[in-house]
């Protein structure tokens, strides 16, 4: 019986699931750490207030993927000033919401399954020199910390 239970809650866990890999080159999902920008941490500190995201390390050029399956609702831009790394999706699924930022999505309506494709990474160096390579993450509720699904 305890077997079972056992069983039966790794499975649960496992259902419930965690987010598949958001870029080519990061299996794991690792979290960008601190650089002269601060850290990549949700809630880290940052001028303007804390962090409301998390930072994938994730290779300019790199692939991104859907973290979960889910619908592209629409584009989402961080910025709203056009720059180079303005660019991401709005995407809802398993009643989660996320944003993406800072990659070149490869449509932005429709529905999408976990791991397959969404787009390139944007480079990020451009708009902050010296950075470490990311691609950010965030629910649609910032009060919410993603960490936990990576």
């Amino acid at each position: 019986m305890f077997k079972e239970l056992i069983f039966l809650f790794l499975f649960s866990h496992v259902a419930a699931g965690r987010w598949g890999k958001l870029c080519r080159g990061n299996p794991t999902n690792r979290v960008r750490g601190t650089d002269s920008y601060g850290s990549g941490a949700y809630g880290a500190p940052r001028d303007n207030g804390r962090h409301l995201g998390v930072d994938v390390i994730c290779k300019e050029g790199s692939v991104i993927y859907a973290p979960f399956n889910g619908k592209l609702i629409r584009r989402a831009n961080p910025y709203n000033n056009g720059n180079e790394i303005d660019n991401g999706v709005m995407l809802r699924g398993s009643g989660l919401c996320v944003k993406i930022f800072n990659f070149r999505p490869d449509r932005y309506s429709g529905q999408i399954s976990k791991g397959q494709r969404l787009g390139t990474l944007l480079n990020v160096q451009a708009v902050f020199p010296e950075i470490t390579s990311h691609v950010h993450i965030e629910m649609c509720d910032t009060s919410i910390n993603p960490t936990p699904n990576l």
